[in-house]
């Protein structure tokens, strides 16, 4: 039995990608702001005195 004709068919190898994969010119997306550790634990305390269960 050929084992290589089995399972599925291999995809194209250099396939090329959809026309929105890196256009030039378009926007850069941007990552959100990170928080500062003062603003990270004010937000943690907070949260703490919402929440007596914990």
């Amino acid at each position: 039995m050929d084992y290589s004709k089995s399972g599925n068919p291999k995809g194209a190898r250099r396939a090329p990608r959809g026309p929105d994969h890196a256009q030039k010119g378009a926007p850069k997306s941007t990552t959100p702001p990170r928080e500062t550790k003062e603003e990270l634990l004010a937000r943690l305390k907070a949260a703490a005195k919402k929440d007596p269960k914990a």
